[in-house]
């Protein structure tokens, strides 16, 4: 990354003091992540979230829950047989951070999020060559369109995690899946949420001690209008022609949020 890039990103992010309060330097106090969310499967379950979109179509009863709790970790199952009430699709999310039985996180403009978790991808959820979403940042209500996406993707054949900015489909960065898959690994994903080209992200994928991407992007819009909210699941499109869709599952934990303040 040129000092150029990384200065953009660091004041984006708000690793300067001044940058993250929107001060003149020298007025401004030391920013830092400030721990706003931290549930746990066993004891908080789907509380943990705003919602739950868990078959909204009703096109698998029998499948329930397709959304729940396994010891201390998230599961999402997903069947070949599950629709959205999309029928082109599939989607069983969450969405949100709760942190009381009334009260969750909202992510507004000018604001900065980071999210952290470890995930672990089976060889049965596999990367398609239409869309396979596992965590979107979306604007909510029904028919918005997603800000950030981090997508299972066939590239030339070969199965890739990725994540793109989807309104103006920039790539962010992108890796190989299948040395992932299989085992947990570990993903820190962080948002100034910012209009037009005020905005930035910065997706860190890790396997064990070695960090598999460490991709940023500034100067770009991630904002679209009201707030900005966290989705996790499955959601796919049942267009693939790789013959990839089966039964499979994604598992998450060890959920974690902050603001910089």
């Amino acid at each position: 990354m040129s000092t150029s890039r990384r200065a953009l990103l660091g004041a984006a992010l708000g690793t300067t003091a001044a940058a993250a309060a929107g001060l003149p330097a020298g007025t401004a106090h030391a920013a830092s992540w400030q721990l706003k969310w931290s549930p746990s499967a066993s004891a908080d379950g789907l509380g943990a979230f705003e919602t739950v979109e868990d078959d909204r179509a009703d096109s698998h009863p029998a499948g329930r829950p397709h959304i729940r709790t396994s010891g201390d970790n998230w599961r999402f199952t997903m069947h070949t047989v599950d629709r959205d009430t999309s029928t082109d699709r599939q989607r069983h999310e969450v969405t949100g951070l709760r942190t009381s039985g009334s009260n969750y996180l909202t992510w507004q403009e000018g604001q900065t999020w980071r999210v952290t978790y470890s995930m672990y991808i089976p060889s049965s959820l596999k990367a398609t060559t239409t869309f396979t979403h596992i965590m979107q940042m979306k604007q909510p209500g029904n028919g918005t369109s997603p800000i950030v996406v981090q997508s299972l993707r066939r590239v030339n054949g070969v199965q890739t995690v990725e994540l793109k900015l989807a309104v103006a489909d920039v790539l962010v960065g992108r890796t190989d899946l299948e040395p992932l898959q299989n085992r947990w690994i570990d993903v820190d994903f962080q948002i100034k949420v910012g209009n037009g080209s005020a905005g930035s992200v910065r997706w860190i994928l890790k396997n064990g001690a070695t960090t598999v991407v460490d991709a940023s992007r500034a100067g770009v819009d991630t904002f679209l209008a009201d707030r900005v909210r966290p989705k996790w699941g499955i959601y796919r499109s049942l267009g693939d022609t790789s013959g990839s869709l089966q039964d499979c599952y994604l598992l998450l934990t060890k959920l974690r949020g902050y603001q910089l303040v």
